[in-house]
């Protein structure tokens, strides 16, 4: 599991994300439940506890983490969110958004007919068709999704494999 963890946080870090979140996120990835304390991620991590806040806090502001309290506990539990590429792609989606507004305002800023208007204005039509693209890609995982069947159990299972359903 450890080798996992620090494999595939590493290729996250590497495409940009922070190493003690991608560490983290990673765990919790690998993780039978999705979920681990505080004390859990820092003893299987060898991190310190406030090493665990920062990145929790930074994967609970890009919607991948939520913050949950164990029943009868004063103890938090962070979860991965179901789904959290999903989740994760769709709040990109309201990043382009707001990209792409700040963009539109910068070709009037910068003239339609000027070099650097029109680079922009290109970067407009980019994030629209993005948009668009990404939009229909989400509906056909979940169209995807509802035929994957899960062998030795339910997604996140031990010993669960994925594959498509014979039809």
């Amino acid at each position: 599991m450890s080798r996992f963890v620090e494999r595939f946080a590493a290729e996250m870090t590497e495409a940009g994300m922070q190493r003690t979140a991608a560490r983290v996120f990673a765990a919790l990835l690998a993780s039978d439940d999705a979920s681990m304390t505080s004390a859990e991620l820092s003893a299987r991590l060898s991190i310190s506890p406030a090493a665990v806040s920062g990145a929790v806090r930074y994967l609970t502001q890009v919607s991948m983490v939520s913050r949950e309290r164990d029943p009868g506990s004063r103890r938090d539990r962070y979860r991965l969110h179901n789904q959290v590429w999903y989740a994760s792609l769709t709040q990109r989606d309201s990043v382009m958004t707001r990209w792409e507004q700040a963009l539109r305002e910068g070709v009037e800023t910068l003239g339609r007919d000027t070099p650097a208007g029109a680079r922009v204005a290109e970067t407009v039509a980019f994030f629209e068709f993005l948009q668009k693209e990404l939009l229909s890609l989400l509906d056909r995982w979940n169209e995807y999704r509802e035929t994957l069947s899960y062998e030795g159990g339910a997604p996140g299972a031990a010993g669960g494999r994925v594959k498509p359903r014979d039809t």
